[in-house]
């Protein structure tokens, strides 16, 4: 499975963008995937999931109620509606895909895409 996220760039802050992050090859709608971000310095951090079928979803306290996470498998893409955005919302996003089950933590999943950078100006 090869991920490409898109969608990123530079967006006042209060903005609304949507990432995508669409997958090739096969078992895309096996596998519950999600998005976690970094910033230089830091360890990458959880952002969102979603379980295989799109029936379930999980977010970070930082995000909820601001982001929303869904899926197409019929499109092999991922979705990151991105409301209300802070400057503490810059960061490189990257989406990932191979987890039996969705977890917080990076090492839980098989497969990431290359990022995507998110600059929220203030």
């Amino acid at each position: 499975v090869q991920l490409q996220a898109s969608g990123g760039g530079l967006v006042q802050s209060g903005g609304s963008p949507r990432l995508s992050c669409t997958a090739s090859g096969q078992s895309f709608s096996s596998y519950a995937m999600g998005w976690f971000r970094q910033v230089p310095g830091k360890e990458r951090e959880f952002v969102a999931a979603i379980s295989w079928s799109g029936a379930s979803t999980y977010y970070a306290d930082s995000v909820k109620g601001r982001f929303t996470i869904s899926r197409v498998n019929a499109k092999n893409t991922m979705y990151l509606q991105m409301n209300s955005l802070k400057p503490e919302d810059t960061a490189v996003y990257y989406c990932a895909s191979g987890g039996s089950s969705w977890s917080p933590h990076p090492f839980d999943y098989l497969y990431w895409g290359q990022g995507t950078e998110v600059t929220v100006s203030s």
